[in-house]
């Protein structure tokens, strides 16, 4: 790649990016341009400016992404009841195909040849960053410098840090030893103690939720409104995604919810042990499902079940921007026409519990039908007999040839 004149770099203002700037620079005589997105971190995003001014960068690019973010992904993404190995919420995966579609649309404005990025070559990062940027710009030249360079320690990165005068803010005493990654939707937490999957996590690793054992003894409510899937309204108040979940985080937070350990399969192959934070996120998919749960059909409800573990699959391995995922999007958007209405749950020591449900326009739930009492004729009790013989059929047909 030694025609590469112009990168776009995927810019935090870190150690490692501004390391990878220099690089680029050096390496490739490159002029290099940065993108920093603001996805909810929870961190200010305007320094990232003024470290770039310092290494000379005349194009910086900083974003407030939060309001896309959480309407055009994540909002989609739970409209499936999406979890990934049955507990992950993505939390990572998600924000992957934004930024790579900022890459491609940042090298295009800016006349770039190619983009770059921060990520390691043993995890997930660099295959979503890439299968998104290639999806959306075929001829996309892509540089992962921690696949290319020998600086393979933090020692080494900081003697280079020191030969370049590169500025590295000191560690200082009492920071988290664990490598963190934070959006909107969650806080994730890995490396350092972690890496043995039998420790236990110290209760300062967590930043976003109390433990349970420290919450509130008095339970709070709240009661979420739906439109077409999306959660719209929160105690009667309207919302908009970003501030929707940002709010949810908050009242998840306080009250101990969205706490998960697990030891998750990578898509490059290897395990890996990690601890995520998720309140807001915890609390819509357990409303959106119990709202679903009055407002789909049995089959049409099923069939998402058995989507889910494909699409969230698709999702954690980086293929958002495939014709398959967006193939299953196009059909449980189409479900999602009916899931309108309003959902109360108590939030209690860590614990989400549904206590209503209700749909004025769109319920399937029939108290006629359903009754234990008196059905007024609703339902004849009498057909299931012919019901259960035809199920039946098949299975006597087989006892019978047994004998």
């Amino acid at each position: 790649m030694t025609d590469i004149r112009k990168v776009v770099l995927a810019y935090s203002g870190g150690l490692d990016t501004s390391i990878i700037l220099r690089w680029l620079e050096e390496q490739y005589q490159c002029e290099v341009v940065t993108f920093t997105a603001d996805l909810g971190q929870g961190e200010e995003v305007e320094p990232a400016r003024a470290k770039a001014q310092q290494f000379g960068v005349k194009e910086i690019f900083i974003e407030d992404l939060r309001e896309e973010f959480v309407r055009d992904y994540v909002y989609p993404m739970f409209r499936c009841n999406t979890i990934y190995e049955g507990e992950y919420l993505l939390g990572t995966s998600i924000a992957r195909p934004l930024i790579a579609k900022r890459l491609i649309e940042i090298a295009k404005q800016t006349g770039a040849d190619a983009i770059s990025h921060g990520a390691t070559g043993k995890g997930n990062d660099q295959v979503r960053f890439e299968l998104g940027a290639y999806a959306l710009n075929p001829d996309i030249k892509i540089i992962a410098p921690w696949r290319e360079w020998e600086l393979s320690s933090r020692e080494t990165l900081m003697a280079y840090a020191e030969q370049h005068s590169i500025p590295v803010e000191q560690k200082r005493k009492g920071k988290s030893p664990y490598s963190m990654d934070a959006n909107l939707l969650h806080i994730s937490y890995e490396g350092g103690p972690l890496e043995d999957p039998w420790t236990e996590p110290e209760e300062d690793m967590w930043k976003w939720t109390v433990s349970p054992e420290q919450a509130p003894d008095k339970p709070e409510y709240i009661e979420l409104g739906f439109e077409r899937g999306d959660a719209v309204t929160l105690d009667g108040e309207k919302l908009s995604p970003a501030t929707m979940l940002k709010t949810l985080n908050q009242r998840a937070g306080q009250n101990g919810i969205g706490r998960l350990d697990i030891v998750e399969n990578r898509y490059v192959g290897m395990k890996s042990r990690g601890c995520y934070e998720t309140p807001g996120g915890s609390i819509l998919l357990k409303a959106h499902r119990a709202l679903e749960s009055i407002t789909l059909d049995r089959e049409l409800a099923h069939l998402k079940d058995d989507l889910m573990p494909r699409y969230a699959k698709l999702i954690y391995n980086g293929y958002w921007w495939s014709p398959e995922r967006q193939a299953i999007q196009t059909l449980i958007d189409e479900t999602q026409k009916t899931v309108t209405g309003e959902v109360r749950l108590k939030l209690y020591k860590g614990n989400i519990t549904v206590t209503g449900r209700k749909s004025t326009s769109n319920s399937l739930f029939s108290e006629e039908i359903a009754t234990f009492e008196d059905d007024q004729g609703a339902y004849d009790q009498k057909d299931a007999e012919g019901f259960i013989k035809l199920n039946a059929l098949r299975l006597r047909i087989q006892a019978q040839a047994k004998k």
